[in-house]
């Protein structure tokens, strides 16, 4: 069976099975392990993880803890009630998801090369070239002020290569579509999804041994690519026509509202604005992503675990805001309706976050693939809607490519 338990009661001979933490934010190969002595223990604290998960089927068991699954059910209700806070102002028009597609899908690509070009000329001691940068980053905004869901549907459909480039692009995106929810000018945008996608550029001052290690990495290796963060901000020192802002993003974005983060443990206010918002931007980008050592995890279950950490790590009042930029139930997650069919959210409707357009592909109750359709849930029986989403699903428990039915 598996529990979420506080840290403070794990103990050596529990199997954690999940760390309940991005990869950046614990020390440790896997996000699960057995606990064979004191030290690891003493690491998952010293990380500032608040809870895990243990599997009492490998290791020890405790009592008067909810099992996953009551934790899962109870996390998603409160993020669902969340979603239900009414929504005053009218949102803004949009172009149509099937027109937006092309315009973003140019300037993701651009954007996935212009920093790969950057890193290139970073690691080699070059100068940025800022106006291209400003260029690719205005195209990348200027399609999310249009239509969010076409870039958020790109950013699903390119994740298995070329990881940094597209995370940069990613969060880039995703910082824009967050600070227009906040209600920043174009201008502040513009500064706040510049520092998205320079925000790793650091990592050319890592050694590429260390990144590419398939093993656990030592304390001292850890360190090291901690000081990406530090790193990336003297190149950014090092070169003219950088905002403030971005310099924000760029040595915030591993700091924790609880002060549990680097490099310099912020705690609260003590975080700009923006490193905040690029915090929880940095990290639901991350969790959703394969990586060669973990599986990303389902969009609709990475919102509720940010839910979770945002009681610790994250701004609630923030974390807030960012769910009414992507959604409760993101681009891109597995959902079963109450009909028992299994369908893909495609895009988001802004008036009500509970009732996104879905793509439905699946018969769950007699299992097999139906054509696809899709399916407005904003809308009722008889035009194009007339259901209701119950859960996210695990597309891996269903051996389902959602990528395959977003495109």
């Amino acid at each position: 069976m598996i529990k979420k338990i506080p840290v403070a009661q794990i103990r050596v001979g529990m199997y954690v099975s999940d760390v309940n933490a991005g990869w950046m934010d614990h020390p440790f190969l896997r996000n699960s392990l057995l606990l064979e002595d004191q030290e690891q223990v003493l690491k998952i604290r010293r990380a500032g993880i608040r809870e895990v998960f243990i599997d009492t089927a490998k290791g020890l068991d405790v009592d008067d803890v909810p099992t996953a699954q009551e934790a899962a059910r109870s996390s998603q209700q409160d993020l669902e009630r969340m979603a239900e806070a009414p929504e005053n102002k009218a949102p803004p028009p949009r172009t149509s998801l099937a027109e937006e597609l092309a315009k973003a899908k140019g300037a993701f690509n651009e954007g996935a090369r212009l920093v790969r070009s950057v890193m290139d000329n970073a690691r080699l001691g070059r100068q940025i070239e800022m106006e291209s940068v400003k260029l690719a980053v205005e195209k990348i905004t200027n399609s999310v002020i249009r239509n969010s869901n076409a870039m958020f549907t790109l950013r699903r459909l390119q994740q298995r290569d070329d990881y940094t480039y597209q995370h940069s692009v990613g969060v880039c995106a995703m910082l824009a579509a967050f600070a227009k929810a906040m209600d920043m000018d174009l201008a502040t945008i513009h500064q706040v999804a510049l520092g998205g996608l320079l925000h790793d550029i650091g990592y050319v001052r890592i050694h590429a041994e260390i990144l590419a290690k398939p093993g656990k990495l030592t304390d001292e290796e850890y360190l090291h690519v901690k000081s990406h963060v530090v790193q990336g901000s003297d190149i950014l020192h090092q070169t003219a026509g950088i905002p403030q802002l971005a310099f924000d993003i760029m040595e915030h974005h591993h700091e924790r509202f609880d002060g549990s983060g680097y490099p310099r443990g912020l705690k609260g206010e003590e975080i700009s604005q923006v490193g905040r918002m690029a915090a929880i931007v940095d990290v639901y980008d991350a969790i959703t992503t394969d990586r060669v050592y973990h599986r990303g995890v389902n969009p609709g279950e990475a919102m509720r675990k940010l839910f979770d950490w945002s009681k610790y790590h994250f701004d609630p009042a923030l974390f807030q805001i960012f769910v009414k930029s992507i959604g409760i139930y993101p681009v891109g997650t597995l959902v079963r309706l109450e009909s028992e069919r299994l369908g893909v959210v495609v895009e988001q409707r802004e008036k009500n976050l509970l009732q996104p357009l879905v793509r439905v592909i699946y018969d769950a109750k007699r299992q097999y693939y139906l054509p696809p359709q899709d399916v407005d849930l904003s809308r009722p029986f008889g035009h194009g809607g007339g259901d209701r989403i119950v859960t996210h699903e695990s597309p891996l428990k269903w051996g389902i490519d959602v990528n395959r039915f977003l495109s």
